[in-house]
C-alpha cells in the first residue's frame, strides 16, 4: 500500500530557487507514496498586526483544511528531533494502514498554539528557523529520504 503524505502549508512557494528543488522531490516520492499539497493563505505582517494575531488567523485555516482522520505532524522549531530512520519508522507505523500522514509547516510568524494541541506529533527539521519555503524543500528531501529507506533502497546510507 502507498502512503497518503499530505503538505498543508501556510503560503505559497513563489521563487523559482525553491520551487525547483520541492518539485524534484515530489516527483522522486510519487513511485513510493500519494503527496497532496494543499495551502492556506498567508496573514500579511503589518506594523498594525502583531505575530499572535497572524498566527491565529493563519491556524484557523489550518484547523480547517486538517482532515479528520490524518496523523498531523507539525513542524515545529521547538519540537522532537526525529533522525531520517526514525522518521521513517513514524511514517511506516502511522501511514501504513492507509491513515493521512499531514505534515503542517506554518508561516512567518510560526504555527498558532492550537494547532500544535491538535498535531498528534510535533517534529523539528532544526533547532535553527528557517523560511516556509526552506522547511519545505528539507521536508520534501526528508519525506523522499524516509520512503526510500523504507522500500531499501540506496539513496540512504
Amino acid at each position: 500500500m502507498m502512503l497518503d503524505i499530505r503538505i498543508l502549508a501556510v503560503d505559497k512557494m513563489k521563487a523559482d530557487w525553491w520551487l525547483v528543488p520541492f518539485e524534484e522531490y515530489a516527483k522522486r516520492l510519487r513511485p513510493f507514496a500519494r503527496l497532496t499539497v494543499q495551502e492556506v493563505a498567508a496573514e500579511a505582517i503589518k506594523p498594525t498586526v502583531v505575530a499572535a494575531q497572524t498566527m491565529k488567523t493563519e491556524g484557523d485555516r489550518l484547523l480547517q483544511a486538517l482532515p479528520e482522520d490524518g496523523f498531523v505532524i507539525a513542524l515545529e522549531r521547538t519540537g522532537s528531533p526525529l533522525s531520517s530512520e526514525a522518521l521513517a519508522e513514524l511514517m511506516r507505523s502511522e501511514g501504513e494502514g492507509g491513515r493521512p500522514l499531514v505534515f503542517v509547516v506554518g508561516g512567518a510568524a510560526g504555527l498558532d498554539p492550537a494547532v500544535l494541541q491538535r498535531a498528534n506529533k510535533k517534529v523539528t527539521l532544526s533547532a535553527m528557523t528557517f523560511t516556509h519555503e526552506m522547511a519545505r524543500v528539507i521536508l520534501a528531501e526528508q519525506l523522499y529520504r524516509a520512503v526510500t529507506i523504507l522500500a531499501g533502497k540506496t539513496y540512504h546510507y
